[in-house]
């Protein structure tokens, strides 16, 4: 490495690590004042309010890490370029890509890291955290009105018509595993009832991908007639075919912008298979944060032509013109997540449209340089 490139590198990595470290600041300000009221209501101390903010940072880094190497370009480069630095160096035969290449090698493995953390770290962080704040939940519940009524969901519904069942739970507790008055009615291919299975509990074993249904009946009907058959009462019984996800159940009505990659991809799975219109919003979603991974590459190609040409300013210009640039991402953003989620434009291309034109600003910006 050049003694340029590690001054250039040294003066932008110094402004990187403070923006990084106040824009994620401030995000978990956000945060904390957000979730601050709602987990003291579910009387946490110290340690909970740590382990709650450390798992939960590391789900923001797919907006801040962007976000703070534009603002932190155009405030370092374009400090340089006030003080005439670049036009020196350019002036002694060095190509701008010459000057920046260590910039866009940091870009690079920004890039890769997003990747892996947008594939394993953020998923953990998003999940992990929710489990942490239910966890919360759960034992102040178990304190006022005891472990058998904390945990508990209302009311979940979930048709799976690639095998023809319709599940009915009235109250599932989330931390026991356990499922009470279950119904559970098997349809033809013309969705009439077959047969309905009816049960005070249930249980999911994870392992085996199996429920176990105790004190129930099964009720079977003449379809064409819809009458009663027969009714079968039994103890237990174990149903291999049964195969349903309690989890799944639990996330399928949630947004999109509340669950991890992993989530939306078994949501995305099972609306494939359900052909269900519902699948457009999540698959929107999917895409972006795959292509958001890219983001750090687009964010230096923008920067840094918008940060070594025009009039030598403040560097707190460079500042404003990020907060312009990020407005009209948004927009983009927006306006392709509504083509998306009405199926104008497929999910991939809503997904990088925003990107797209990013991109093609920073060849043009770059265009203008030469």
């Amino acid at each position: 490495m050049s003694t340029l490139d590690r001054h250039i590198l040294g003066e932008w990595l110094k402004i990187l690590g403070l923006v990084l470290a106040a824009t994620l600041g401030l995000l978990l300000m956000q945060a904390l004042y957000g979730d601050f009221r709602d987990l003291l209501e579910v009387d946490a101390g110290p340690a909970d309010f740590l382990a709650y903010f450390l798992v939960l940072m590391p789900s923001y880094l797919m907006v801040v890490l962007p976000l703070s190497l534009l603002v932190s370009l155009l405030y370092s480069l374009g400090r340089l370029h006030r003080q005439n630095e670049f036009t020196a160096m350019r002036s002694a035969g060095l190509s701008l890509f010459h000057l920046t290449r260590g910039i866009w090698a940091v870009g690079l493995i920004c890039s890769g890291l997003m990747w892996v953390f947008n594939a394993h770290l953020v998923p953990w962080s998003t999940e992990e955290a929710r489990r942490l704040r239910e966890s919360l939940e759960f034992r102040h519940e178990a304190s006022t009105v005891g472990a058998s009524q904390a945990g508990l969901v209302t009311s979940v519904a979930f048709d799976n018509r690639t095998a023809g069942r319709l599940w009915f739970i009235n109250r599932y507790n989330r931390f026991a595993g356990r499922a009470y008055g279950v119904t559970v009615s098997l349809l033809d291919a013309r969705r009439r009832e077959t047969v309905r299975y009816l049960a005070r509990e249930a249980d999911y074993d994870p392992r085996a991908r199996t429920w176990t249904f105790r004190g129930g009946q099964e009720l079977r009907f003449d379809a064409e007639r819809g009458e009663l058959v027969r009714p079968v009462p039994f103890a237990e019984r174990t149903f291999a075919d049964f195969n349903e996800d309690p989890q799944l159940m639990l996330i399928i009505d949630r947004k999109p912008t509340s669950l991890s990659s992993r989530q939306l991809r078994r949501i995305i799975e099972y609306y494939s298979a359900e052909g269900s219109p519902k699948i457009s919003g999540y698959a929107v979603r999917y895409r972006s944060l795959q292509a958001g991974t890219l983001g750090c590459l687009i964010v230096i190609g923008i920067a840094i032509p918008f940060a070594v040409s025009g009039v030598r300013v403040s560097p707190a210009v460079g500042v404003s013109k990020s907060l312009g640039l990020f407005f009209i991402y948004y927009l983009l953003a927006s306006l392709a997540n509504a083509l998306g989620d009405r199926e104008l434009l497929t999910p991939a291309a809503a997904a990088w449209m925003p990107n797209l034109a990013m991109a093609a600003l920073a060849v043009w910006l770059y265009g203008r340089l030469r």
